[in-house]
């Protein structure tokens, strides 16, 4: 029996998260009500939190890397989904299968879905509503806790590199070893790539090294471009950070029909010279995170291969200094929130 009121944080004005207690709601058609044991902060919430409409009521509660369990089943929801199943959410809330870009199966570029946290309620709460054509199950061999962050910076990270274009044995550079950063590189050593990790300072040198980095680039004290010149230029270049005059930088470390994947957004425009993609056919390509069958093969591949994100975990009154402290650059690597102190793995 669903308890009659659930714990939630909620933005009550911008920048400013508050616990209150709200209702339980009950799921409609196409949804189920999930029991929310952990989400993941990402900092893609900033936008949602910063920028929340001080109109909206209730208040929005952010929060897309959630994991949990099936509470409740609305109508015309697919028997694949259970009570008491473990499941996750991203970002993409959940495809409407009737837009062209579904037709035609592209259900990652629906322009009907939700977005997690921004346009529907997101998982800093111990329930949480979701379409259920946005659900991803959960391998038994990941606990809540680790596998959050894979919903969105695992996805992510895991989809750029497979459509990167390069091959087992070519070099792949990843900026920014953040909390994207941090999988790319887990992600790219596995996949056979020779991996160099970009990055400022050299306090993250070690840990990019022991994530899976084969050579580490600190920026801070040298030319990004010169020392992937020396290696002979990178097949591809994944980038996680929004300073668009440093992505824009590499692509003369490109080989020649190399690519640059852009996964970090930022306000300014890359500045990009169209006679190096003409004379040397380098391509730049976005990328965003994927849909649920996608997110269950980064959950595969991440069990397969141990590939894991590092987290810090903080229960769900404590959501506002963990926000912060993934704001303020601290955290290592990935923030988690938890709905129960201690919660243990399945």
């Amino acid at each position: 029996m669903t308890r009659p009121t659930y714990r939630a944080m909620q933005i009550s004005r911008p920048g400013v998260l508050e616990m209150v207690e709200r209702p339980t709601p009950a799921p409609g058609p196409g949804q189920v009500l999930i029991e929310v044991e952990a989400c993941g902060i990402c900092g893609a919430d900033a936008a949602d939190i910063e920028g929340a409409d001080p109109a909206l009521q209730p208040p929005r509660v952010p929060g897309h890397e959630v994991v949990g369990r099936i509470a409740a089943i609305g109508a015309q929801v697919s028997a694949i989904w259970q009570h008491g199943q473990r499941v996750g959410v991203g970002r993409l809330g959940g495809h409407c299968n009737e837009c062209a870009p579904c037709r035609q199966g592209l259900f990652h570029l629906c322009t009907r879905q939700p977005i997690v946290g921004a346009t529907c309620d997101g998982g800093y709460a111990e329930l949480m509503l979701a379409r259920a054509t946005g659900l991803v199950s959960i391998p038994d061999e990941l606990g809540a806790q680790e596998a959050a962050p894979i919903l969105c910076a695992g996805i992510a990270t895991f989809n750029a590199l497979r459509h990167c274009g390069a091959e087992p044995g070519e070099t792949v550079a990843i900026l920014g070893i953040g909390g994207l950063g941090h999988m790319a590189l887990q992600y790219a050593r596995h996949m056979g790539f020779r991996v160099v990790a970009l990055g400022r300072g050299c306090d993250i040198a070690q840990d990019a090294l022991a994530l899976g980095a084969h050579l580490y680039v600190d920026t801070d004290r040298e030319d990004a471009v010169r020392a992937l010149e020396r290696l002979g230029g990178a097949r591809a270049i994944v980038t996680t950070i929004g300073q668009a005059d440093a992505v824009s930088a590499l692509v003369g470390a490109l080989v020649p029909q190399g690519t640059l994947v852009v996964l970090g957004t930022g306000k300014d425009r890359l500045q990009v010279s169209s006679r190096q993609l003409v004379a040397r056919e380098h391509r730049v390509h976005g990328s965003i995170t994927g849909s649920p069958f996608d997110n269950e093969r980064a959950l595969r591949f991440s069990v397969l291969t141990g590939a894991r994100p590092m987290i810090e975990v903080m229960p769900l009154e404590q959501a506002d200094a963990a926000y912060r402290k993934m704001r303020s650059g601290q955290a290592r690597f990935r923030m988690v929130l938890t709905m129960k102190t201690g919660s243990p793995r399945p």
